[in-house]
């Protein structure tokens, strides 16, 4: 009895330190469940503090060496604010949508960065893409502004109040393109093509209206071609029989270089004239030697701005690689954002859009504000030619 005794003792002895070990240790587990909340609550509280921006445009895809240079203008610019401490003691943080420069992926992007509620959009990159989302920001009280949306009809309406961009419109690219091939290549009989698009059709219009309007030629050809297709030789056969001494061409990359590249293997010399959806290195690499002698409107050339040799040298860095088409007004448009709102003291849509009016920023574009129509005031274009593989700017 006694040693029944002595080991029930014992083993009460055992179970109770057991369960007081069992009690340590939920207690603990449930000290440390206190924390997770409260721990995540404070993640939490700080990402609902972030200042949220999307950067939407062309990721993937025919367009995409569009669209890429934006993403990392953007990414170079807030890793550099970040890094400071933020906007207003906040951090900036980017989300990141692909259009692939397609309307109809754009207002489903336009609609997932309003769920996301963002505070302001950069991009779309392509006209069309921007028309087809601009509206969705503004009924959504969202600022956007675009490094290369040049349509005229975004600020020249008057319906997108909420609309800003880093590059000068169509009208007055249409405008150099005519211009120069009047005055400086003599031409006097103007074929004027496009790619069907809100960009491209657009710009042929005007190129078509400013040469009527000269007097002093004619447009022997306007017409539009099917973006996509394989072979244009019959609108290459129709500008060869129009007798044309220039073409001008109004829509993107992948189209110029096969319509250049089948007139030249027909031995036709016609001056090729195109715009900023052609000023790329994408164009130049598709369209091999026969790039060579075609002229496009771009950007200004800017390169020698302190600001842009800093931006131009942080890309090479970080990236490893040269910049792509329009990273330069990406970057201003991301430094002129941001700007907009520390000036505002808020990510408010009027006090923002305000601010955007009425506060200079220095930019590698140089000191830029924007007009009540959203244009960057002191942007404008220059003339490009091909010369040894590379884009050159025309004195």
């Amino acid at each position: 009895m006694k040693r029944f005794l002595h080991r029930s003792s014992s083993s009460l002895i055992f179970s109770g330190f057991l369960i007081l070990l069992l009690l340590a240790s939920l207690a603990g587990c449930a000290g440390e469940e206190g924390k997770s909340p409260a721990g995540g609550e404070k993640k939490e509280a700080a990402a609902a503090n972030d200042i949220r921006i999307g950067v939407a445009g062309a990721h993937s895809g025919d367009l995409a060496s569009y669209g890429l240079p934006t993403v990392k203008a953007a990414e170079l610019v807030v890793k550099d604010i970040n890094a400071k401490g933020g906007i207003l003691g906040r951090q900036v943080k980017l989300l990141v949508e692909d259009d692939a420069c397609k309307p109809e992926m754009a207002a489903n992007t336009a609609a997932k960065l309003v769920s996301a509620k963002v505070h302001a959009v950069i991009g779309h990159i392509c006209s069309g893409a921007t028309k087809a989302a601009i509206g969705i920001y503004k009924d959504a009280g969202i600022v956007a502004i675009t490094p290369s949306a040049t349509n005229p009809e975004l600020t020249q309406s008057g319906r997108y109040p909420n609309f800003f961009r880093t590059i000068a419109p169509d009208d007055a690219q249409a405008k150099m393109q005519v211009d120069f091939a009047l005055n400086r290549l003599n031409a006097r009989r103007i074929a004027v093509l496009h790619d069907k698009g809100d960009y491209g059709k657009g710009l042929a219009e005007f190129a078509k209206k400013f040469v009527e309007a000269s007097g002093a030629a004619e447009v022997v050809l306007f017409e539009g071609v099917t973006p996509g297709a394989v072979d244009y030789s019959a609108v290459v056969q129709k500008i060869r029989g129009a007798n044309a001494d220039a073409v001008i061409y109004g829509g993107y990359h992948p189209e110029a270089s096969s319509i250049v590249m089948q007139m030249r293997k027909k031995g036709m010399k016609t001056a090729f004239l195109s715009d900023d959806g052609v000023k790329d290195t994408t164009f130049i690499k598709v369209a091999g030697p026969y790039a060579e002698g075609v002229y496009a409107t771009g950007p200004r050339d800017t390169s020698s701005n302190p600001i842009a040799i800093a931006a131009n040298e942080a890309h090479k860095k970080a990236y490893g690689s040269e910049p792509g088409a329009f990273f330069l007004n990406a970057y201003a448009a991301t430094q002129a954002l941001l700007n907009a709102i520390e000036k505002a003291g808020s990510t408010d849509y009027e006090k923002v859009r305000q601010a955007l009016r009425s506060q200079e920023v220095e930019t590698p574009l140089g000191k830029i504000h924007f007009d009540e129509k959203g244009e960057a005031v002191g942007v404008g274009f220059a003339m490009y030619q091909v010369k040894k593989g590379v884009y050159t700017e025309v004195e």
